[in-house]
């Protein structure tokens, strides 16, 4: 379960203003990717926060709520379909991490990344390996990040129906796939995901 071990480390080397950082949407073939970034309360536990791809739809729109609520400062950002494919997924990810940093009312003086890779931040910055299941911060900012990614698929759905998003999120299935192979991509598709229609051809 995540708790707060590695912001007290952190607060022992003088940092006042910790914030978890992570992103929902790496893997989908269309929509955004979306990056939140949080500050909870020192020592704050939030009944049942945990890594957002452990809980339920229903307790992560839940926790949503009390999120917002009980957080110092929270921001949420996202890179778009078209700034993923000029860059690449990476880049892309660690752009919408950089804007939801900058995004909070209250600075953050250290940002702590769910992750392998930290660089380029406004900030100092360590990336946590499965940080959303160690950091209540990161934790925080995955639930953040996860349902208002959903909520956006949600949208897409309904402006895009032949692909039925709002089932699989834009991730690959066999039903996403076959529409793509049926209707062809839409806008919101990322070119670089979906080379296999070319590849078919």
């Amino acid at each position: 379960m995540p708790d707060y071990s590695i912001e007290n480390e952190l607060a022992q080397k003088g940092y006042t203003s910790i914030c978890g950082v992570d992103e929902a949407g790496r893997g989908p073939l269309c929509g955004p990717v979306v990056a939140a970034a949080c500050i909870l309360p020192d020592g704050l536990v939030i009944e049942g926060l945990n890594d957002s791809k452990k809980l339920t739809e229903k307790k992560r729109e839940a926790l949503f709520d009390v999120i917002c609520e009980s957080a110092i400062a929270y921001s949420i950002a996202e890179a778009s379909v078209e700034e993923i494919d000029r860059m690449n997924i990476l880049e892309a990810d660690l752009l919408a991490m950089r804007r939801a940093i900058d995004g909070l009312s209250v600075k953050a003086d250290f940002a702590i990344i769910d992750g392998n890779i930290a660089r380029d931040f406004q900030i100092p910055a360590m990336a946590v390996v499965k940080g959303d299941a160690r950091s209540m911060n990161i934790a925080a900012a995955s639930i953040l990040a996860k349902v208002t990614r959903d909520r956006m698929c949600i949208d897409l759905d309904a402006q895009y129906p032949e692909y039925e998003i709002a089932k699989h999120k834009g991730y690959g299935t066999k039903a996403h796939m076959d529409a793509l192979r049926k209707y062809g991509p839409s806008p919101i598709h990322r070119k670089k995901f979906i080379r296999f229609l070319d590849e078919e051809k």
